[in-house]
């Protein structure tokens, strides 16, 4: 084995410091995307809700914020909802001040159940907590200038 000074071998340093720059930026990058994702109702994107306290947390972020809260109530075999989710998702992220909610009625049954949901897709609009609007369908024109009308 050979023992080499540091000093003489600028490369080691460079390498050293490289090495500690790297650990700089990934916690710095951690730090960022936990921050993200404890942002308020992950602007300018489809938040979808898996647990009905899931869905509660967001329903309340909605009321607090006192914002519009659309709600796309779907289903993974659904053509139709298949068809508007790319819509819907990039309206999300053109209206990243309105909460963007998806939820599958199969599973959350209870929750589809509760709103009293017949046909896929069905579109909720919320304000304040109080249903302002509905959407049955995958009509694209009715859906955005119903967004339209209750943000202005």
């Amino acid at each position: 084995m050979i023992w080499v000074k540091k000093e003489r071998c600028p490369g080691i340093l460079y390498l050293k410091k490289e090495e500690e720059k790297h650990k700089q930026n990934t916690k710095r990058q951690s730090r960022s995307v936990e921050r993200k994702r404890k942002m308020a109702g992950e602007e300018g994107q489809v938040i979808a809700c898996h647990t009905v306290e899931a869905w509660n947390e967001q329903l309340q972020k909605g009321n607090d914020s006192k914002t519009l809260v659309v709600v796309d109530f779907t289903a993974s075999w659904c053509g139709p909802c298949r068809f508007i989710a790319p819509f819907f998702a990039d309206l999300a992220k053109k209206l990243p001040n309105v909460i963007f909610l998806k939820v599958d009625i199969d599973e959350l049954k209870s929750v589809a159940s509760d709103w009293a949901i017949e046909s896929m897709p069905t579109f909720m609009f919320m304000k304040e907590g109080k249903i302002v609007d509905k959407v049955v369908g995958a009509k694209k024109d009715e859906l955005q200038s119903t967004i339209a009308k209750h943000l202005a």
